[in-house]
């Protein structure tokens, strides 16, 4: 697969599927007028900026300060014990880094739902590298050929 850069357009093509299909793969290809095939920069870094920043402050920093929290409980009541060099600090420590990892790992499958909505992951590519609609508009109904069953019918 390439990429070409246009100011704030990236478009991606396969070379596959179209250098093995000849030119008439291009001439054939339908574009539907509700899927648009260039996906902005700007959407990526919209929702890649609001993934990092709602998964740091709804999960991580929560699930961090939680955790970090339970374990100095338990080493103020005496459950577990401090250590003798360095205190409660090195526990806590790993305590709120578990815990800011398991919070934004927690987050992944909200993000990754936000990019499927703007076109990326499974299910959105139809071979080709390109977002796929589903829509059919009249012009492409009228320009498709007939299904093989309607050709026997008729």
């Amino acid at each position: 697969m390439t990429s070409e850069v246009t100011e704030q357009t990236v478009i991606v093509k396969a070379e596959g599927a179209a250098a093995a299909a000849g030119s008439t793969a291009v001439q054939g290809e339908r574009k539907c007028p509700l899927g648009d095939r260039h996906i902005h920069r700007d959407d990526v870094r919209q929702v890649w900026k609001e993934c990092q920043e709602e998964s740091f402050w709804y999960r991580a920093l929560p699930l961090s300060l939680g955790s970090m929290a339970v374990t100095g409980g338990l080493i103020y009541n005496g459950i577990w014990k401090s250590s003798k060099r360095f205190g409660p600090f090195p526990k806590l420590a790993v305590a709120g880094i578990l815990g800011y990892a398991v919070g934004k790992a927690s987050y992944v499958g909200t993000c990754r739902g936000k990019f499927q909505k703007l076109g990326f992951g499974p299910g959105q590519s139809h071979g080709s590298g390109h977002r796929f609609c589903h829509h059919v508009c009249e012009e492409c109904k009228r320009k498709a050929p007939p299904a093989p069953a309607e050709k026997a019918q008729s």
